[in-house]
């Protein structure tokens, strides 16, 4: 077989894509490099045409010339999670309107996993980082930003020198607390992960302030219990053991998540004990499945997608002129189903 290099076909460049789309090559680079010059239909035309003729940009070269990259890192605390995966879907299906691609990753709640991504992200040269952080101190990621990658905080709220997207997870606790203190409960398990993170820590103040509005005594009526972060369906469910044999055991359960919820339920079927009837269960973050279970789920709405979505729109204005910082705050909603009742007891 000849190795004439005349005879392979040739990768279709700026002008093909220009002339298939009936636009100038100028707009097609504008398309790639700063979409926001252009109408929508224009780069919707333009990215059919490069689909089309199987156009690819040379990211190296691209680089060389000091334009930005395409791809865009998001680092969270887990990908396999119902929350994060719907969040992640928001941010695609805004990254996709420039042209952009996502590189998900998972921490599970480890800061040398989360350090490991950061390093690989910023060797990379991405267009920017989305982050759900595991440890408070912000610094890193301030430098980080600093060097050239700009980071947006995702579901953690800034102390202001990023962007940020987040939850009033006080709020959300402290809805579910006075929820359930309202059909009697006064003695509550709180189920959590055992590394503490910015939102778990808002929503054990939620559920204290809930009882201190009630003039209950949070000290004796919230039983704090940790649960390891991995296959959290089944190690919630082991975490019954310590919910159950209390001393004085609770009459309610408010987990850290949906799918944390399932696993109890699970487990407190297999013991015998009926939901709601014996035990109130209380999820957070309203994902697909919440409503199938059986019974439904009482828990707390977010809208995920819709944070994504931001969060990806605030990554992509970084490098725009006028730029300023923004801490966005979006406020949850109580959902009440079937798992909660009046206890029995």
């Amino acid at each position: 077989m000849s190795g004439d290099a005349s005879t392979e076909p040739r990768r279709p460049g700026m002008r093909q894509v220009a002339r298939e789309a009936g636009v100038s090559p100028t707009t097609v680079s504008n398309v790639l490099n700063s979409p926001e010059l252009v109408a929508e239909e224009t780069r919707r035309r333009v990215h059919a045409a490069m689909e089309r003729m199987g156009y690819l940009p040379d990211n190296a070269a691209r680089r060389l010339r000091g334009m930005p990259s395409p791809l865009v890192g998001a680092v969270t605390l887990d990908i396999a999670g119902p929350f994060f995966t719907e969040v992640c879907r928001g941010v695609e299906d805004r990254l996709l309107q420039d042209g952009c691609m996502l590189m998900t990753c998972s921490t599970d709640l480890q800061p040398g996993r989360e350090r490991h991504y950061l390093q690989e992200l910023e060797k990379q040269r991405v267009r920017g980082v989305l982050i759900t952080p595991v440890e408070a101190d912000l610094d890193p990621l301030v430098s980080l930003a600093g060097r050239g990658v700009p980071v947006v905080l995702l579901d953690h709220r800034s102390d202001g020198r990023l962007c940020s997207v987040s939850m009033d997870n006080q709020w959300g606790g402290e809805q579910v607390a006075a929820h359930l203190i309202t059909l009697g409960h006064r003695r509550i398990a709180l189920l959590s992960a055992s590394i503490e993170v910015q939102q778990t820590v808002e929503r054990h103040a939620g559920v204290r302030t809930a009882f201190v509005k009630a003039g209950l005594d949070p000290g004796r009526g919230v039983l704090d219990v940790r649960v390891p972060s991995p296959d959290i369906t089944v190690t919630a469910a082991a975490a019954l053991e310590d919910v159950l044999g209390a001393a004085d055991p609770p009459t309610a359960i408010i987990c850290l998540n949906d799918t944390a919820a399932l696993g109890v339920i699970g487990g407190l079927k297999e013991r015998g004990i009926v939901v709601p009837g014996e035990m109130s269960v209380v999820g957070y973050d309203d994902v697909a499945f919440a409503a199938q279970l059986a019974p439904s789920l009482t828990t707390v709405w977010q809208p995920k997608r819709e944070l994504g979505r931001v969060a990806a729109e605030l990554l992509l204005d970084e490098t725009r002129p006028g730029h300023r910082h923004q801490k966005l705050v979006y406020r949850p909603r109580l959902v009440v189903r079937e798992s909660t009742a009046p206890p029995c007891r």
